[in-house]
This record gives structure tokens, C-alpha cells and sequence, in this order.
């Protein structure tokens, strides 16, 4: 009798054990990812990782990789992520200087790669910020592509080129670090003087850049900052399935900084586990495939190939940059002059 009385309620009992310990579990397994706001991943490759793991993905985007920087270091008391991805070789001096980085030694940070990162950043992916030009609007001015960037100072060419403002673009702070990089601080800041003369074009970042300032699609200026891949993408989303971009990429001497980007665990982050396996996955055969037609960067894993369509992305022979040193000690100036330079 009194086994039938208590058996329901122990039945209860147990159920609401199981409850709690499943909710404690769910609790204890989200992997809180911070990257930036050009992170994609294909949402069935994003599931299996969770059903692999035996976690919940929380990715939240931080907007341009700067701001998901600073966001980073404001929040370094009570880190809002477990894993970041995003942080570029132009940006590393400054998240290793402010200590949001975590040791990673598993077996993704010492894999054979294409390029690298100072540790504890992983190496996921490379791109070239460089100039883009509109094949239409040059072959109907009949107007000679320009051969340096000393060209674009001269009258011929006024008024063509729209840039990113470095101060809110991660693109438009990577093309101002190529020009000083080559050419030096001093002669680098007279080349954009003498650029704002000859009517530059600037913008806050690189969609309103190559989306509504950009001859191609609808503005007034046929050459703008972007990526070597860009002409690639284009082709790839094209309708009309062309054989050739409408776009090509301009590789100018002093115009290339090659971007690394790359995947770290945050300090004092949780579901430590659960987040180096993240870094393992941003270097999986499977992703560095994916990323290269959804993020349109270049694979670091030496062992992955590139996509068919990358044949239309050609890898500049050379590029620019300040030593990292340089970059952590000056980049901030250099932004508030470029700023003084060229907008004020």
C-alpha cells in the first residue's frame, strides 16, 4: 500500500532531478562566440559542430573586427565570450597588449599553414585588402588603369577612388597601413594629403564603399578599397553566369596588405573545452572549404585547396605593412592624423 501511495511522487521526484540536471547541463555547455560582424559559417556545418561538442553555439557579432576589439577589451573584467574569432594581424599588437588572449597548445596552433599569427592567435583564414577597379566603366572612357598610386594624385584621375575610413573599417585601417608600410609615415601622409586634393572619396566601411559609392554598382567612382577576392564573389553570385568578373583586382605598389585573421580563446572565458575544440573546427578540412565562398578569405590549413572559382582571385606578388611593433606603438596616431589629413 504504501509502495503505491509513494511510488508517483518518487516518479515526480526523479523527474524533476533529471529536469534540473538537464538545465544545469544546457547551463554549463553554451560556447559564447565573439567574432565579427562578416562571420559565416553554413548553418548545417555550425550543427554538427554542436552535436559533435556536445554544446549551444551563442555567436554574437561585434560589428567591424575593431569594434568587436574594443568590445573585447571594455568587457576583459567579465568577458563576454568564450572564443573569438576575427582578430587580424593589424589588430593583434593591440588585443596582445591589452591580455583578453588566452595560451592555446592544441594541435590547430601548431599545424602546417599558409601564414601566421603571433600566439596565442590560431590562424584561420588570409585576404588582400587592395583597390578594385570597374571593367565596364574603364573600357568605356577608354581611360588607362593607373600603374602606381602616384597616378591617382594626378588630374586624370580626380574624383575616382573611394576609400574606407580607417578610424570605423578594418579594410580602410589596412589600406592606410599598406601606404605606410611602403612608402614610409612622412611621404605616405603627402600622398593622401595631396589624394583629399584630387577629391577623394571617403566612407564610414566597406558596404556603403563597394555598394553605393562604386561605378559598378551605381555610384560615381570606379575604383574603391576592397578585397583580391571581390572579382571572384562577384562571378560566383553573378546571375547571368559570365565567364570574366565585371571587376578586377589592382595590386599598386604600396597598395596590398595581406590580412591574416584568426580564432583565440578569451581570458577568463568558460566552457574552456567546448572552445578549444571551436579553434580545432575553425581549421577543419570542412570549414577552411566553406570559408573561402562564404566569407571569401583565403584557407590558412596548407593541406585544404582552394575553391575552383579562387582562379579569379590571383594572390598579389607583394604587399606592405609597418612591423607589428610600429602598428602597437603608432597605429592609433596614425588614424587621428589620417584623420586630420584627410577629413579635416
Amino acid at each position: 500500500m504504501q509502495h503505491g501511495i509513494f511510488s508517483p511522487f518518487k516518479l515526480l521526484l526523479a523527474a524533476a532531478f533529471a529536469l534540473c540536471t538537464s538545465l544545469a547541463l544546457a547551463q554549463t555547455t553554451e560556447l559564447r562566440v565573439l567574432t565579427h560582424s562578416s562571420f559565416s559559417i553554413p548553418k548545417p556545418l555550425l550543427a554538427q559542430f554542436e552535436k559533435d561538442a556536445k554544446v549551444k553555439l551563442r555567436i554574437s557579432k561585434g560589428g567591424d573586427a575593431g569594434e568587436m576589439l574594443n568590445k573585447l577589451i571594455l568587457t576583459r573584467a567579465n568577458p563576454i565570450a568564450d572564443v573569438v574569432y576575427g582578430i587580424d594581424n593589424s589588430l593583434a599588437p593591440k588585443a596582445l597588449a591589452a591580455g583578453v588572449l588566452d595560451t592555446y597548445s592544441g594541435p590547430a596552433a601548431s599545424a602546417s599553414s599558409r601564414v601566421s599569427l603571433p600566439a596565442p592567435l590560431v590562424p584561420v583564414d588570409y585576404g588582400y585588402v587592395t583597390l578594385n577597379w570597374d571593367k565596364a566603366w574603364f573600357a568605356k572612357t577608354g581611360m588607362a588603369l593607373p600603374r602606381s598610386l602616384e597616378d591617382l594624385t594626378q588630374s586624370a584621375y580626380a574624383r575616382l577612388l573611394v576609400v574606407q575610413n580607417p578610424a570605423t573599417s578594418s579594410p580602410g585601417y589596412a589600406f592606410l597601413l599598406a601606404t605606410i608600410g611602403a612608402m614610409g609615415e612622412e611621404k605616405a601622409f603627402d600622398w593622401w594629403a595631396r589624394m583629399r586634393a584630387n577629391g577623394l572619396k571617403v566612407s564610414k566601411g566597406w558596404s556603403e564603399a563597394y555598394y553605393t559609392e562604386f561605378s559598378r554598382n551605381g555610384g560615381k567612382h570606379p575604383l574603391v578599397v576592397s578585397y583580391a577576392t571581390s572579382p571572384a564573389a562577384e562571378l560566383f553570385y553573378a546571375k547571368d553566369r559570365p565567364t570574366e568578373p565585371p571587376t578586377g583586382s589592382l595590386a599598386l605598389p604600396g597598395g596590398v596588405f595581406r590580412q591574416v585573421e584568426g580564432v583565440a580563446l578569451v581570458r577568463g572565458g568558460k566552457a574552456r573545452a567546448a572552445a578549444e575544440q571551436f579553434i580545432e573546427f575553425m581549421r577543419s578540412t570542412a570549414v577552411q572549404q566553406q570559408l573561402q565562398t562564404e566569407m571569401w578569405m583565403f584557407p590558412a590549413q596548407a593541406s585544404v585547396a582552394k575553391a575552383e572559382v579562387m582562379v579569379h582571385a590571383p594572390e598579389p606578388s607583394a604587399f606592405s605593412a609597418p612591423s607589428e611593433q610600429e602598428i602597437a606603438t603608432k597605429g592609433a596616431a596614425w588614424v587621428q592624423r589620417w584623420t586630420q589629413v584627410v577629413l579635416k
